[in-house]
């Protein structure tokens, strides 16, 4: 039995059919319906539709004429210059066939392209601009050279909001037979963070380890995640000055989960805004606290002994005078 990825088999075939980004959809129906492509350069989020985008565009102008006039490369993989000079090159010297119009290289990641293949492709996209249109994906449009962007016409692509991915996923637990619950729904849409990939990826996990049943305990079991309240409660011990017992619940919480200290952090940051028992002074510095805390984690530092020391500066923060 072949078990499909659910991100492909609800990859939209059609630009109505891509989540929300209504003003990269307004610009995109222009060329599909004047059946004529600039170079393009789609940028924004991973996530988000570019890639599907590009798809779209090359499905919608090509035609049947797609298979033998249409490249897709991922910049990330194929970086080099050598890469640029053969693949490429000769993909865009050659005329269309079939009676296409031109044809279409797509490439993926374009923004981790080295500067040199960048430089070389940048000569391509000029030699060869009868035959070939070029379609450039990227994250961080910044990392492309400026000679390549006054070539292309840039398409942003925002972040996907929260509500947007949970109508999506309904459908999806729809078409799956699925009992979804919207909490837990709610909660891929954020852990997921305006990535409607991931966002499914999540859900299909999920609904693999709840045998059809997506439940928001079975989402933080598949990510490997503690429940917020688990996290506002251990907060609130240190707060209390129960400092051992929060120490205690932490370090259990890593063994039990295995819990990755990033996500703790970024956890951290959503529960803290939210604190009742706290002003405005004290939020302030614990989130400030807590941004010492991911860099060192970031630049290496234990998870358990950072997070350790973040629950003993809380214990401390309703002592200090400037907080009174």
């Amino acid at each position: 039995m072949t078990v499909e990825v659910w991100v492909e088999k609800y990859r939209p075939k059609k630009l109505e059919d891509l989540a929300d980004q209504e003003e990269a959809k307004a610009k995109l129906r222009g060329f599909i319906k004047s059946k004529n492509l600039p170079n393009l350069l789609l940028a924004g989020p991973p996530g988000t539709g570019k890639t599907t985008s590009a798809l779209i565009l090359a499905r919608e102008i090509l035609g049947e004429n797609r298979r033998d006039n249409f490249l897709e490369l991922n910049a990330s993989d194929a970086r080099g210059i050598d890469v640029v000079r053969t693949i490429i090159k000769e993909f865009a010297r050659a005329k269309p066939t079939g009676g296409a119009p031109f044809r279409i290289l797509l490439l993926d990641e374009a923004d981790a392209m080295t500067s040199d293949a960048q430089q070389a492709l940048r000569r391509i996209m000029e030699m060869y601009a009868d035959n070939c249109r070029f379609i450039l994906i990227a994250n961080y449009p910044s990392k492309i050279i400026e000679p390549i962007q006054s070539r292309t016409v840039m398409v942003k692509f925002n972040r996907l909001k929260p509500e947007v991915i949970v109508e999506t996923l309904k459908k999806i637990c729809t078409s799956e037979n699925l009992k979804c619950d919207l909490k837990a729904l709610q909660t891929i849409a954020d852990l997921a963070d305006g990535d409607l990939r991931r966002a499914i990826n999540i859900l299909q996990a999920t609904a693999a380890a709840g045998d059809g049943r997506v439940d928001e305990k079975t989402v933080l079991f598949v990510m490997g995640m503690a429940h917020p309240e688990e996290l506002k409660e251990i907060l609130e011990l240190a707060i209390k000055g129960s400092f051992n017992e929060a120490k205690n619940k932490l370090i259990d919480l890593f063994v039990d989960r295995g819990l990755s200290g990033p996500d703790v952090v970024k956890q951290l940051f959503k529960i803290i805004p939210k604190m009742e028992t706290l002003n405005d002074d004290q939020k302030v510095a614990l989130l400030n606290i807590l941004g010492e805390v991911e860099y060192r984690i970031a630049q290496g530092a234990d998870p358990v002994i950072q997070l350790t020391y973040f629950l003993a500066e809380a214990s401390r923060i309703k002592k200090q005078r400037r907080f009174l």
